[in-house]
């Protein structure tokens, strides 16, 4: 039978934290949700954690795009929720997500809180919040969901290194605006805690400015620091 929601998890060498994600998503599978985790090349315990806590664990090509694309059409459910490994759901996420995919928006997102008592950190996420309200534009960190039939009509992420999330919801936002719950997500503050938070805001400023003024994804991947295929 045809699952109402699929939870797709792209990782790579996410074993230190990846049963405690797993494990946050357990409620979910027991009322029906499918958990499908795809492996981009781990070399650490990340696919044996996996095979323990989800229904489904794949290898696709590094990448994010590549990886949630594999997961997509591995579990073609009614909605599809693709979620960061450092990302957890808010309670009853499945009835939200389901709610909100089925309705006249057909896609949209989560608010988002980083998980830092940094005041600096709650101000970024508020701002993230509020820029993705203003331009429909949603990021990976905000748990971005859509219909199944929605997703297949616009070709499902564009494989690129970097930037896919915004890049499929411009692709989205010619079917409708996104549904913003103000329900949160909770992302880890590790990106930020590792290189510097205003050392981290700058870089991704420059890197969004970068790709809307035409720059190369590939390019700006390497600047991010992403590993290269």
């Amino acid at each position: 039978m045809r699952p109402a929601l699929a939870i797709v998890l792209p990782v790579l060498d996410e074993a230190p934290t990846l049963a405690r994600r797993l494990q946050a998503l357990q409620a979910l599978r027991e009322r029906g949700a499918r958990v499908v985790v795809v492996d981009g090349g781990s070399q650490d315990d990340t696919v044996a954690i996996a095979r323990a806590l989800a229904d489904l664990v794949l290898l696709a090509p590094r990448g994010r795009a590549a990886q949630m694309n594999a997961g997509a059409a591995a579990c073609p459910a009614d909605v599809l929720l693709f979620l960061h490994a450092d990302t957890a759901l808010p309670p009853h996420a499945d009835a939200l997500v389901r709610r909100a995919a089925l309705g006249p928006h057909g896609w949209g997102r989560f608010d988002v809180r980083i998980d830092s008592p940094r005041c600096l950190l709650r101000v970024v996420g508020a701002l993230m919040n509020l820029r993705s309200r203003v331009t429909g534009i949603a990021t990976g960190d905000q748990a971005i969901f859509v219909r199944h039939e929605l997703f297949q009509t616009v070709g499902g992420f564009p494989d690129l290194p970097l930037m896919e999330d915004i890049a499929l919801s411009r692709r989205l936002k010619g079917h409708g605006r996104p549904a913003c719950l103000r329900e949160r997500v909770g992302t880890s503050a590790r990106r930020w805690e590792q290189h510097g938070v205003w050392r981290t805001i700058f870089l991704m400023w420059r890197l969004r400015a970068a790709y809307f003024l035409g720059a190369d994804p590939r390019t700006l991947a390497i600047r991010y620091g992403y590993r290269p295929r």
